[in-house]
This record gives structure tokens, C-alpha cells and sequence, in this order.
């Protein structure tokens, strides 16, 4: 790809590294100043890139290389068992798509589900950290219907869509009730349906971390590959 003016990477300073107790690390961020657009967003995700707000980067530690993108190709996806579970039990959900940016709706949700994992929670620039005005942001909404056929949100899959696929920014939902439902495995799940409902290529769910619990499950979908030392190789099933 021929970009069309330079594109700036500049390391952060170093801090406590949020996976792997003991680590330091640090990122590689894009200039903030550079022109951003969704081409050149895909070419960076392909590249191990991800997008937090409006600020793109990845891993950058000299002495560890644990931080692996990776990506579903969702036409070879096949399903697990007990993902097959998951997937006919939320059957019931009626999940809609919002282009139009975060809704307020969303932050009760969000602010339960980050009580739910963290002792001190900080819900403050929550738009901020979700949205980029140069990117085509979906909100996947999943709705649960009571015995009135009331809707009820229970949870949000924050979703960037490229040309190569869905990038999974942030999923966040009703603690108690999305824990009975598996709610982050079936976003997932649904992010891959919608991919290939769309012709798209790949899923990114994010990055796999072999020895950190919250981050290596992503090998549980299968195949998944990860971008290692730059080339795409496959990731086996608790590798």
C-alpha cells in the first residue's frame, strides 16, 4: 500500500504492563497528528495494529513479544461444541446495529460491568475511548425480551468495520445476566456470523497473550491466526 504522506510512529514511555505481573512495556502509537482514514486503518490492523479511541497502536517491548494480534478467518471458522451451545442458547436475543455513536443508555451497563472487574472503576471519557470520527464504528446491541416482550439491553459489542473485516473494540454487558449467557463468547460468535454474512474476510478479536487468562482464550475459536514476527501463522487451541 502507497500511503500518501509519511506515516510517524512514536514509542510511549514505559509502564507497568496491564497482562503479565512484573513486565514493563510499552507501545508504538501512531502520530496523532497524521490523517487518519479507514484505508489506511485496515492496512495498520493487518499489521498488528489496534485502535483505542482515536489513538492506533500496538505493542512495542523490546524484551517480550507475549502481545499477539490475531485474526478469524471467518469462511474456515467452525464451531466448538460448547460454542454451538452457546450460540443455539441466545437464539432468543434480538441484536441490533447502531452507526450513530454511543448512546447513554449504554454507560449504567458499562459502569456495572466494569464494577464487576475492577474494585476502583474510572466510566469517565467512555465516548471518548470508544469512538473515532475517521472510523466506521458499530454498536451490535443485544436485547433480551421478558415475558411481556419487553426489551431490555443487556450488553454492547463495540465493533470497527474495514474492508478486510470486523475489528472488535469493546464488549461490555449485564454482569449477572450475561454471565448465565456467556455474552463474550457469543459477541464473538455473532461478529463472525456477521462477517461472513457481509463477505468480509476476518474477524480481529484482539490480542492473544498465552499466559495471561483474560486474553488467551481467543485460541478457543478455531482456526485463529496470529501475526507473529511478521507473518500470519496459525495459533493452535491452547498453544
Amino acid at each position: 500500500m502507497k500511503l500518501d504522506q509519511p506515516l510517524k510512529i512514536f514509542p510511549t514511555a514505559m509502564h507497568p504492563c496491564s497482562y503479565i505481573p512484573g513486565l514493563i512495556a510499552r507501545n508504538a502509537v501512531v502520530d496523532p497528528e497524521y490523517d487518519m482514514n479507514p484505508e489506511i486503518y485496515d492496512y495498520l490492523i493487518q499489521n498488528g495494529f489496534r485502535r483505542s479511541g482515536e489513538q492506533v497502536y500496538r505493542p512495542y517491548c523490546h524484551t517480550c513479544e507475549e502481545c499477539v494480534t490475531t485474526r478469524i478467518p471467518v469462511i474456515e471458522f467452525k464451531r466448538s461444541r460448547s460454542q454451538k451451545r452457546i450460540w443455539r442458547m441466545n437464539q432468543d436475543l434480538i441484536v441490533k446495529v447502531n452507526t450513530n455513536g454511543f448512546r447513554k443508555e449504554y454507560l449504567p451497563i458499562y459502569q456495572r460491568y466494569l464494577e464487576s472487574r475492577h474494585e476502583s472503576a474510572d466510566f469517565e471519557g467512555v465516548e471518548k475511548f470508544l469512538m473515532a470520527k475517521w472510523c466506521d464504528v458499530h454498536f451490535y446491541e443485544f436485547h433480551q425480551l421478558d415475558e411481556t416482550q419487553q426489551e431490555t439491553l443487556i450488553g454492547v459489542a463495540v465493533t470497527d468495520q474495514v474492508s478486510t473485516g470486523l475489528s472488535a473494540v469493546y464488549t461490555f454487558f449485564e454482569p449477572e445476566i450475561a454471565s448465565k449467557r456467556s455474552m463474550g463468547v457469543f459477541a464473538i460468535l455473532w461478529q463472525i456470523e456477521k462477517a461472513c454474512a457481509q463477505n468480509l474476510e476476518y474477524v480481529y478479536p484482539g490480542f492473544w497473550i498465552k499466559d495471561c487468562r483474560k486474553m488467551n482464550y481467543k485460541s478457543n475459536y478455531q482456526p485463529i491466526e496470529g501475526l507473529i514476527k511478521g507473518k500470519w501463522v496459525p495459533l493452535e487451541k491452547g498453544s
